[in-house]
């Protein structure tokens, strides 16, 4: 049971540290005008990839399901991911 508890504790530790570092990456910069930048905006859209991969296999239990709904929840993150960066590029 301990294992179980530290692997939920460094999920949230992990989703914490990205949620700031995401949050950095997109704070206000120059004179009062939120500059948007293409890698910037690629790099807080990863972030909120892997920290919703982190949510759906540690505190989702995803990790623990059949083959398929462990790649049914992956392949629906990808595309998910894959068509808001499109629409952010387009």
């Amino acid at each position: 049971m301990r294992t179980a508890t530290a692997r939920i504790t460094y999920a949230w530790a992990a989703a914490s540290a990205l949620t700031i570092t995401s949050w950095l990456l997109g704070a206000e910069r120059g004179h009062g005008h939120a500059s948007a930048s293409t890698p910037i905006t690629i790099a807080v859209l990863t972030i909120a990839f892997i920290k919703g991969f982190c949510v759906t296999n540690e505190f989702m239990e995803v990790r623990t399901a059949p083959r398929w709904l462990k790649r049914g929840t992956t392949g629906w993150l990808v595309v998910v991911w894959a068509a808001i960066v499109a629409i952010s590029l387009y």
